[in-house]
């Protein structure tokens, strides 16, 4: 029944603010020199107490420098850092640094802020990125979709992304996640027992791909995905 489904959603909202606040914030804090095995196991936890899972097929490439993958909302995020503990450094606009917790995580776990209303935000980004790969040694994540959306057409790729691996040469690695919406689902504010999926697709080395290996990463994720609803009934 759609009351159960909607107390559900409100159930995993107030789990995910308030392990972000009570525990994952000042965890950060006092320990830093642990950060991403924090994230790691404080997500897995709140994965958990939504009623959720997250399984991987394929393997994480650790020597990629970029991660690339589709948006349905914040367990897109949760998940991937339950599956992995790559230190993954997040690129995440501006108006998310601004808020209470979320605000103070995104500082805390020292993530990318991206500000699309600033003319000087892509020369930022890319030093960013290379900052992130040069001196952290950190791979970066981003959604390429810019937004989050309630379809399953993925929406077009923002050219940023591309120009910055370009630029950099970057190894980018794409992964698809489907099933996260039915876990939590932000656009109708409904939630359920749920298995995210995150598929881990080959690396692409920019510096010695096709020019049109942004168009091609794209078509490949979004082949996946329409598979996965096909022969899974499973959306994205």
């Amino acid at each position: 029944m759609k009351i159960f489904a909607t107390i559900r959603f409100y159930w995993g909202s107030f789990v995910i603010s308030f392990n972000t606040a009570v525990l994952m914030i000042p965890a950060l804090m006092l320990f830093g020199k642990y950060k991403s095995t924090i994230v790691h196991h404080i997500n897995s936890l709140t994965l958990w107490m939504m009623g959720g899972i997250a399984l991987k097929k394929g393997k994480i490439d650790k020597s990629a420098d970029m991660y690339v993958m589709n948006h349905q909302g914040i367990v897109d995020i949760i998940g991937l850092e339950a599956v992995q503990n790559n230190h993954v450094r997040w690129a995440a606009k501006k108006e998310l640094f601004d808020t209470l917790w979320f605000g103070n995580l995104l500082v805390h776990a020292e993530q990318i802020s991206i500000d699309r209303g600033s003319k000087s935000s892509l020369r930022k980004f890319i030093k960013d990125v290379e900052y992130s790969r040069d001196v952290l040694k950190r791979p970066v994540a981003i959604f390429p979709e810019g937004t989050r959306t309630d379809k399953q057409a993925l929406l077009n790729f923002k050219g940023g992304t591309k120009l910055i691996a370009d630029k950099l040469g970057l190894k980018v690695q794409p992964i698809v996640i489907t099933g996260s919406k039915k876990l939590l689902n932000e656009h109708n504010k409904t939630a359920h027992s749920a298995i995210v999926h995150y598929r881990f697709l080959p690396t692409i080395d920019v510096s010695k791909a096709d020019k049109d290996w942004y168009k091609k990463l794209q078509d490949d994720i979004q082949k996946v995905i329409d598979d996965e609803f096909t022969h899974n009934n499973r959306s994205r």
